[in-house]
C-alpha cells in the first residue's frame, strides 16, 4: 500500500459525501494504491452512517468507530495504528482543507520525513485567526520551534516515523517536534485553506489556548528531558 489518508470525523455529517468525492477524484489521479481511513469519534449525527454507505460503495474506504468522543490525538493515533500505507496522510473531514494539495505534499516526502501544511490565507473569522497566530508563537518560543502553522492538520509522514510514538491527549498540535526530537527531518509548505462550508468549529478560544498551553509545557518538558546521546564506540 502507498498511501493511507487518515481523517478524524465528530459530527461532520454534511461534508463528508463532497469530501470523499473529492478525495477520491484527486486519488485516483496519483497512479499509486491508497486506502481511506476515517475515524468517527463519536458523532452524534448521521456521520457513521454516512460513512458506513462510502465503505458499501468504495473497498478502499475503512471506518473505526469510537465508543465516544475522546478527541483528535486518540483519533489519529487509531488511524496511525490502523494505517497501511508507507506515507500517511492525515487532514480534516471539514472542508477546510483541500484534497488538491496533497499531490504537493507527496513531492517533499521524498526528502523529508514529514510535511506540515501551512495555511498561509486562513479563511476563519479573525478572532480565531488571532489567537492562532499568537498561539502559534508563544508554542514556537517556549518549544524552540519554527513551525508556521501547527494547528494544520493537513500533513504527510513516512510510515516508520508514526511507528516510534506514544501519544498523549494534546499531542496532535506538536507531531512534528516529537517526530524532530527522534531525528526525523521536518519541512512545511503552503497550502490552501477553504471557508467553512458546514456546521461549526469544534474548538474555541478558551481551549485552544489553555489547553494548548498546557499541552505545550509537557513537550518543553519532554524536549529539556529528551535523552541524546552518540555511541562512538563498542568494545567487546
Amino acid at each position: 500500500m502507498d498511501i493511507s489518508i487518515v481523517i478524524p470525523v465528530y459530527n461532520e455529517e454534511d461534508s463528508l459525501r463532497p469530501l470523499i468525492s473529492e478525495l477520491r477524484g484527486v486519488l485516483s489521479g496519483l497512479g499509486r494504491s491508497y486506502e481511506i481511513i476515517f475515524v468517527d469519534d463519536g458523532s452524534r449525527d448521521r456521520s457513521f452512517e454516512i460513512l458506513k454507505e462510502a465503505v458499501s460503495l468504495d473497498p478502499k474506504t475503512r471506518v473505526i468507530r469510537f465508543k465516544e468522543n475522546k478527541g483528535q490525538t486518540a483519533a489519529f493515533d487509531a488511524g496511525f495504528k490502523a494505517a497501511l500505507g508507507d506515507i500517511v496522510i492525515t487532514m480534516d473531514a471539514d472542508l477546510q482543507n483541500d484534497p488538491q494539495d496533497i499531490p504537493h505534499l507527496l513531492k517533499k516526502i521524498g526528502e523529508f520525513d514529514v510535511v506540515c501544511g501551512w495555511r498561509y490565507k486562513r479563511r476563519d473569522p479573525w478572532i480565531k485567526i488571532v489567537s492562532s497566530k499568537i498561539a502559534n508563537r508563544v508554542r514556537n518560543k517556549l518549544s524552540q520551534e519554527d513551525v508556521v502553522d501547527t494547528g494544520c492538520s493537513l500533513k504527510a509522514y513516512r510510515r516508520e516515523c508514526l511507528t516510534r510514538l506514544k501519544l498523549f491527549n494534546g499531542m496532535h498540535r506538536f507531531l512534528p517536534t516529537l517526530l524532530k526530537m527522534e531525528g526525523f527531518k521536518v519541512t512545511q509548505v503552503k497550502v490552501n485553506h477553504q471557508p467553512r462550508r458546514f456546521g461549526k468549529t469544534k474548538y474555541n478560544t478558551r481551549n485552544r489556548i489553555v489547553r494548548g498551553f498546557i499541552d505545550l509545557l509537557a513537550v518543553r518538558w519532554m524536549k529539556r528531558r529528551h535523552l541524546d546521546y552518540e555511541i562512538e564506540e563498542v568494545i567487546r
